[in-house]
């Protein structure tokens, strides 16, 4: 099998087909290499999304479905969609007996859903992985319901005590785990190197604020490994 890494060009046919290849042993390998905290972050996540019976909510980057099935549990409909048929292909499969999901293969920079489809948007460890983060930031704006909600978790800055460990840990620990846990270790090298290049925590939220999201706010998980911001669509356009 001829093995993908993408490079931080992030085109999209090139980082679909890596995640397509590593879509089996992803979620085995995210828990080994977040050294149990996936679970934490997931659970996290969708408090603060906060979905609820009757809702629509689209998680974004939705991978495998796992979160996407911790949102489901709520009662909400759930449209589960990822840019990768790999991921959607085994997230079908892992997630049938979980009601309320539907997996849809989308691109996050051209969202097949009508305007204002959704009560809440959500993208886990995604948005870095997009060629161009604002047009798909714009594209959950276009999707979200007025006074409907986003969430997003994703790698960001930690703490300054934490950063020099945490940058050697990415350099030197994590591509020796990815070699023996991943089916496909040349694509962690890529995640690793996309999680350095990412922007911090206020730069985030500015893009938030530049897309037309109000009340946002965000908060350090694992502090500041990962960071969950929150943003609420206006219930009129501000003029």
């Amino acid at each position: 099998m001829t093995v993908t890494k993408a490079d931080l060009t992030k085109r999209p046919e090139q980082v679909s087909a890596m995640f397509d290849q590593v879509a089996a042993n992803y979620d085995r390998t995210n828990d080994v290499l977040s050294v149990g905290n996936a679970v934490l972050w997931r659970v996290a996540t969708t408090r603060a999304v906060g979905p609820r019976p009757g809702e629509k909510v689209l998680d974004l980057a939705a991978g495998t479905g796992t979160s996407s099935a911790s949102l489901a549990r709520s009662g909400a409909h759930v449209v589960a969609a990822d840019f990768s048929p790999g991921m959607i292909d085994v997230g079908r499969r892992r997630q049938a007996a979980v009601p309320n999901i539907e997996f849809v293969v989308a691109d996050g920079m051209d969202l097949p859903f009508a305007d204002a489809e959704f009560d809440a948007v959500t993208i886990s460890f995604g948005l870095r992985n997009i060629a161009d983060p604002k047009v798909a930031l714009a594209e959950l704006f276009r999707v979200t319901k007025p006074g409907g909600r986003i969430v997003i978790c994703e790698f960001s800055q930690p703490v300054k005590p934490l950063r020099q460990a945490y940058f050697w840990y990415l350099r030197r620990v994590m591509p020796a785990l990815a070699k023996a846990v991943s089916s496909n270790d040349a694509a962690y090298d890529y995640l690793f190197e996309s999680i350095a290049s990412w922007p911090d925590q206020k730069t985030l939220a500015g893009w938030l604020r530049e897309t037309g999201f109000r009340s946002v706010r965000h908060r350090d998980l694992s502090a500041g490994i990962v960071a969950l911001h929150k943003g609420v669509k206006p219930e009129s356009p501000e003029k």
